[in-house]
């Protein structure tokens, strides 16, 4: 949540700032502000709302021509989204602006000193606190680097903080912990942002900041210390993704963009993943083989989507292993008192590798000696930095903030795992897992071929805008699917919905059912007739009751068409291989929906794309 840009360099710091933010407005919508220093002065202009009531006051009233810019795009935390509230803060003398991403802990004690010195806060916030606080510290002569050196060893709680001062208008300092932040390198000018995508447009050249580091950044100069000023080496990376990867590219929501990117979203997930001899490979397997025999438990971490990703890997990894999996939520798991030691794997999913949860997690988990594996997208981020091992899901910018693109190459990641670890373990002979692999090469195939079937979807979505209450049902793996599904309508059409095992049906969610409910449901494939007839038992129970059946079976299968008001035929696939081509509608039918309903898909409200507080 929020998004964080800085400039320095020889183009309008106000221009390239705002072209920034643009791109990590998915990151929070609640307000924008930006601020720059020329001659000395400091100038800032903020608005509550989207960036678009930002950029046309900027327009009628642009800032002074500069060099040298931060800017900010809220998802708010402490205080409600307003012109007051909005990021950049300044210091009660309007020397030092900071903005700011996380929350700071102990800000109530923070305040006081704050007030005590006579300094008067016009916020809510606790990024106005910070403000002041580097501001006193620069008022008492040091540089501002320092000055953020030793604020930094007062906070408490996860934060990205990036400053300027008007004294010193040749350079910005920015702090990272619990939060994200990269640099960007370029020539005569670098750039600062919570992702990559804040400065795609100019360089791909990338540093990724650590924990507890500070950066001070002028044109030509980028030095990286930690909280107490001892000087550290960063890690540089080349990102793979150029800007043409984050434009809509014709379609009127990235979100939409991005569903049709799938097809090749799978395949790039599964370039590489065999070695010459047909072995298989992880990106960064940095434990060993002998490590991975002595796992006799696997905990999969997770929230929202993810989690959905993570259930459908416990159906793959007890089926190929036979080990024994369990699937939390990153955000209870650390409170509960997790029974964990070195023979457990703690599998972590997140899509930004900063969720706070999930980041917590881990932590916790490894100070109980377990090992850890990330499924991310995001190349340098918090969680892959801090895990044992990393399997990159090679999504590409996912800008939409309900995960799309990003929710399939988390499965394709699951699945390469859960056939790694049969590879190690020998519960799977080689024959076994090629021919698993073949099928998932031929994925994006079959996922194209559901695509072509968008306007049906579409026309079904349109003809359901006036729907109260939406049910999804599944088995087995399309139990996830259905909870999924349910999730992708409640996030982008705000209306209610609930995704159910089918087989819980009469043990209570049947009583929801009524004349006209709209109930769609994922019929798993013919070949586990035991799970498929189940299912059409529980098809029946609905309709029955009054319930409008829209029905994903896969082709050729007829003896779904007496109970389906509307049949939408998906590619016939394995069972756990399913929810790569089932899913696929349910986000189409989300998507076109919330369009029909007016809403803003890309940006749903309340929401942030990555949740970087807990």
């Amino acid at each position: 949540m929020c998004g964080i840009v800085g400039y320095v360099g020889p183009r309008s710091a106000q221009d390239t700032v705002i072209d920034g933010l643009r791109r990590l407005e998915y990151r929070g919508y609640d307000s924008a502000g930006v601020a720059v220093v020329r001659d000395g002065l400091l100038a800032v202009e903020k608005r509550a709302g989207k960036l678009a009531n930002l950029e046309k006051v900027l327009i009628e009233a642009p800032l002074p021509r500069a060099d040298i810019g931060i800017g900010h795009t809220r998802w708010a935390t402490h205080g409600p989204p307003n012109d007051v509230n909005a990021h950049p803060h300044a210091g009660g003398a309007r020397r030092v602006a900071l903005v700011h991403n996380g929350i700071i802990e102990n800000f109530v004690e923070l305040r006081g000193r704050v007030e005590a010195d006579d300094h008067v806060l016009l916020s809510e916030t606790d990024t106005e606190i910070v403000a002041h606080l580097v501001e006193l510290q620069v008022q008492s002569g040091v540089d501002i680097v320092t000055a953020m050196q030793r604020v930094c060893q007062q906070l408490d709680g996860a934060f990205t903080l990036v400053a300027i001062d008007s004294h010193e208008p040749d350079k910005i300092v920015a702090a990272r912990r619990n939060s994200p932040l990269v640099v960007g390198l370029g020539d005569g000018e670098n750039f600062l942002g919570s992702d990559v995508a804040a400065f795609i447009e100019f360089t791909r050249e990338a540093l990724e900041l650590g924990q507890d580091q500070i950066v001070v950044m002028t044109r030509d100069e980028v030095l990286v210390t930690d909280f107490w000023g001892n000087p550290v080496q960063a890690r540089q990376f080349h990102v793979d993704w150029d800007l043409s990867a984050a434009e809509k590219d014709g379609h009127d929501w990235f979100m939409r963009k991005e569903i049709f990117e799938q097809p090749r979203a799978v395949a790039d997930s599964l370039i590489g993943r065999r070695t010459a001899a047909g072995k298989l490979q992880l990106d960064e397997m940095r434990l060993a083989d002998e490590e991975l025999r002595d796992i006799d438990k696997i905990i999969i971490i997770a929230c929202g989507t993810s989690f959905y990703a993570g259930m459908v890997a416990k159906y793959a990894i007890e089926h190929w292993t036979r080990t024994p999996v369990e699937v939390e939520l990153a955000s209870e798991f650390r409170y509960r008192d997790p029974i964990i030691d070195a023979t457990t794997l703690i599998v972590a999913i997140s899509q930004s590798g900063e969720t706070a949860d999930t980041l917590q997690a881990i932590r916790h988990a490894r100070s109980q000696k377990a090992k850890v594996l990330a499924i991310c997208n995001t190349n340098g981020s918090s969680i892959p930095r801090e895990s044992d091992a990393v399997i990159y899901t090679h999504a590409g910018p996912e800008i939409g903030v309900a995960s799309t693109k990003g929710f399939l190459t988390q499965l394709v990641a699951c699945y390469l795992l859960a056939l790694y670890m049969a590879q190690v373990k020998g519960t799977r002979f080689g024959d076994e897992i090629d021919e698993v692999m073949r099928q998932l090469e031929a994925m994006p195939d079959h996922i194209d071929k559901v695509l072509q079937g968008a306007e049906q979807v579409y026309e079904l979505a349109r003809s359901h805008v006036g729907s109260r209450s939406v049910l999804f049902l599944g088995r087995h793996a399309g139990y996830p699917v259905a909870l999924e599904g349910a999730l992708k309508l409640k996030e982008l059409a705000y209306i209610h919905a609930e995704g159910f095992a089918a087989g819980e049906l009469k043990h209570g969610p049947i009583a929801l059912v009524e004349d006209g409910l709209p109930v769609l449901c994922v019929v798993p494939p013919r070949g586990r007739d035991h799970l498929h007839d189940k299912m059409v038992s529980g098809i029946q129970e609905v309709r029955a009751r009054g319930a409008h059946t829209i029905c994903l079976a896969e082709e050729g299968d007829t003896s779904i068409e007496p109970y389906a008001d509307h049949l939408i035929r998906l590619p016939g696939v394995p069972v756990l291989l399913q929810p790569l081509v089932a899913i696929v509608p349910l986000q189409l039918f989300a998507c076109e929906l919330a369009t029909a309903l007016g809403h803003d898909v890309d940006q749903p409200r309340n929401l942030a794309k990555s949740v970087t507080v807990e």
